[in-house]
């Protein structure tokens, strides 16, 4: 069993935010995979479907970015995956925007999502994917710029060929494991 973790905020307001890339590489996955993410539970919304004939468990967590670690520690509670079996995705400021990188492990960052997620986990040797949303202009608070919307048609086609690749990322991480799913984020994107 695999479990895909996107971290976003719920609600209309947040929808399509740099801040939720988790939620919207989940959102992708879902239709590519015909998996509904309907069910809630566990501090999130939750679907569960295969790819192959591997067990896959889609979550968005409905705690709120900063809270994200109380649905991660519940779902891993529940459902009790080997840590090399647990993805999460999330935005990166420090990252160009649509930018992809696919790590084994590591600290949160500047992450306040991550940072609940290993603080409450008690651990951080789990992969994460990180999509990046560009570094926040000179004059704007951070916290408004990771809320903000794309700005642009070109900056909204660009971060919807990232949101692909990192769904075919997690597909291949899911299929292949991590090394080949390393070389799937970091190949180039169409436009570079």
């Amino acid at each position: 069993m695999h479990i895909i973790v996107g971290l976003g905020n719920p609600g209309k307001e947040y929808a399509r935010t740099r801040h939720n890339v988790g939620f919207d590489v989940i959102d992708v996955l879902s239709e590519k995979l015909n998996i509904p993410v309907t069910k809630l539970n566990l501090h999130g919304q939750i679907g569960e479907g295969f790819i192959g004939g591997e067990k896959v468990i889609l979550v968005k967590p409905q705690t709120y970015m900063n809270a994200s670690g109380q649905c991660v520690v519940d779902i891993v509670n529940w459902y009790k995956p080997e840590m090399d079996r647990l993805l999460l995705i999330y935005d990166d400021i420090d990252l160009p925007l649509g930018k992809l990188r696919l790590r084994g492990n590591g600290s949160a960052g500047t992450h306040n999502g991550m940072r609940s997620v290993i603080g409450l986990l008690g651990r951080q040797d789990f992969p994460r994917l990180r999509v990046g949303v560009g570094k926040k202009p000179e004059g704007w608070d951070l916290a408004d710029w990771v809320l903000s919307h794309y700005q642009t048609a070109e900056e909204r086609e660009t971060q919807f060929a990232a949101f692909l690749r990192a769904a075919d990322t997690a597909i291949d991480w899911v299929k292949n494991g991590f090394d080949s799913a390393m070389r799937t984020a970091n190949a180039p994107s169409p436009k570079a």
